[in-house]
């Protein structure tokens, strides 16, 4: 099983919704989130980081704080999807967006072109 730790800034947001979107929608992968900022949610700490296969990043500044913080114990792929703070939590728009770049993360996925209906 895939293990994959989703970062962004206070873990309550994009992070957050990654988790629990991904852990009710996909049983192949196993899913944790965290925040890079002291007062996150779940913040940043290296047990999480070192048990990660991939590591998703929202933004290039949650890659570059967590290679300076952990930088010895990442053994893990790091993805950084460039997906800015605009959303709030379960977002159906976020929520498209992360089915839209699973395949960089999410191994044997296949490439979402289409944008789903959010009318379901």
């Amino acid at each position: 099983m895939q293990k994959i730790l989703f970062v962004c800034t206070m873990n309550k947001l994009r992070s957050a919704t990654a988790e629990g979107h991904f852990a009710a929608t996909d049983p192949t992968i196993d899913v944790r989130s965290c925040g890079t900022a002291s007062d996150a949610h779940v913040p940043m700490n290296a047990e999480d980081v070192s048990w990660a296969d991939t590591i998703v990043c929202m933004e290039h500044t949650h890659a570059k704080k967590l290679r300076k913080r952990f930088k010895n114990a990442i053994k893990a792929n790091v993805v950084i999807l460039g997906i800015p703070d605009d959303y709030d939590y379960m977002d159906p728009g976020l929520i498209w967006l992360l089915e839209k770049k699973k395949h960089l993360f999410i191994r044997n996925s296949p490439r979402h072109e289409e944008m789903p209906s959010l009318n379901r």
